[in-house]
């Protein structure tokens, strides 16, 4: 690994009670992290001033109906689509009751006025729904409905190969279960059951749509969300199980159009990341044109065991994204994107951790402006920093280059003033010389 390029430093490490899984780590509110153990324990993580430091705290919160026997499998929270307010908080959890193990969907949301955001009221306010499948992957993604409005919902696969849709009826202020085809027709008929599933929602009311079966299928597709109606649909099949399907933009130059040769157009296109539990990670480029039929392999991918988590985003402030790896293998890979050529994605650097990594989020918890890297592995959750000193030497750079470039922009203006105001003198002149002649 080029130490050099490795961005972060551990800032903290907390130990869970018991260990976690892939679907055990959520963002809840702008600075906030819940982590789900298997032995039924919810850990709320943040920052705190405590003695005029801010340190990192980690507090077991007590959400009411999760019997002390109980199994967390997955867990989600977002906050309610404007105008609406509210932090909404969903635990899927297994009770073994003996000679049967019952699944449940817990949703935890709080309609009292001053008390939308907080995490404990919300706790104590408790939607319990029984399953009649065994749950995976929560997750919550924002639907347009029928009157034109945007509304948040939660999607949870589960073993029954279905996709279930819950949505809040606002007339009774509780969460209930609506025909998935109504707002999601590309997720009915599924081949296998879904581990993971990804919705990104484009401009003119369009979404993209991607899910991972356990079955190796990946399927793809492009919805209008008005009527809904989908548009197109794409699938591919893998060899082993689907761990993780992630949506994301991505920049690249186009060729430069017949009329202006000179000037390449920045292009941005839509991409899909596969990773599965034997096979190397692949992403397919500009999905909206190409489908699935385009894509680059990550090398190395498959070196590290299985990859279990993966994230997108940019890590050196460049504008340009990187592709993050967590593995069961104990390793954080980073690839970047190299735009020349083909395109591809070259591996950057590595971390290793001393146990399987879970999952990975990426958020300002100390509300400084600068992200850190939340890193779940099976111990527990390890918060990464940014160097600061490294931070603010690219900004400084920043600004001196845009110091610089609106100097030059000043100078050149200043330039072409005198040639103004004697272009302005001769044009007045003409005019006063042709409404002479005139009279």
């Amino acid at each position: 690994m080029l130490r050099e390029l490795y961005p972060f430093a551990e800032d903290s490490f907390s130990r869970f009670p018991s260990q976690s899984n892939i679907y055990g780590l959520c963002q809840a509110g702008e600075q906030e992290l819940l982590a789900a153990t298997l032995k039924g324990k919810v850990v709320c993580f943040r920052y705190q001033e405590l003695q005029h430091k801010i340190r990192p705290v980690a507090k077991e919160v007590q959400f009411t109906y999760i019997p002390v026997d109980a199994e967390i499998v997955s867990i989600d929270a977002f906050n309610k689509s404007a105008p609406n307010r509210g932090l909404v908080v969903g635990i899927t959890f297994i009770k073994d009751s003996g000679d049967k193990a019952t699944p449940f969907l817990n949703i935890y949301c709080d309609y009292e006025p001053g008390s939308e955001f907080n995490l404990e009221s919300i706790a104590q306010s408790c939607l319990n729904l029984e399953l009649q499948f065994t749950p995976f992957q929560l997750y919550h993604t924002e639907v347009q409905c029928d009157d034109n409005n945007s509304e948040t919902v939660f999607l949870l696969s589960g073993h029954d190969q279905r996709i279930h849709l819950y949505k809040e009826n606002a007339s009774l202020h509780q969460f209930e279960e609506q025909p998935v085809e109504r707002l999601f027709p590309e997720l009915q008929q599924l081949p296998s059951n879904v581990l993971w599933l990804d919705v990104l929602n484009l401009a003119g009311g369009r979404r993209l749509s991607a899910f991972g079966c356990q079955n190796g299928c990946v399927g793809l597709a492009l919805v209008n969300q008005t009527g809904p109606e989908v548009l197109q649909s794409w699938r591919v099949q893998f060899d082993s199980p689907i761990s993780t399907v992630l949506l994301f933009p991505l920049s690249c130059h186009a060729e430069p159009s017949h009329a202006n040769r000179d000037t390449s157009v920045e292009k941005e296109s839509y991409n899909l990341l596969v990773t599965s539990t034997i096979e190397m990670a692949v992403v397919y480029r500009d999905v909206q044109e190409f489908g699935l039929s385009r894509s680059a392999c990550l090398s190395e991918s498959h070196h590290c065991d299985a990859v279990l988590c993966a994230l997108v985003i940019d890590l050196d402030f460049d504008g340009q994204k990187e592709v993050l790896l967590g593995t069961y293998g104990q390793e954080l890979l980073c690839y970047k994107f190299t735009p020349a050529g083909s395109g591809q994605f070259q591996l950057q650097w590595r971390r290793s951790f001393t146990s399987p990594l879970l999952s990975v989020i990426y958020l300002d918890l100390t509300g400084d402006g600068l992200r850190e890297l939340a890193v779940l592995t099976l111990k527990g959750l390890h918060i990464l920093q940014h160097s600061l000193t490294c931070t603010a030497d690219l900004v400084l750079e920043r600004i001196i280059q845009k110091v610089s470039a609106l100097t030059a922009g000043s100078e050149l203006e200043s330039a072409k003033a005198p040639d103004t105001e004697e272009t302005d003198a001769a044009a007045k002149k003409e005019e006063c010389s042709a409404h002479t002649s005139t009279e």
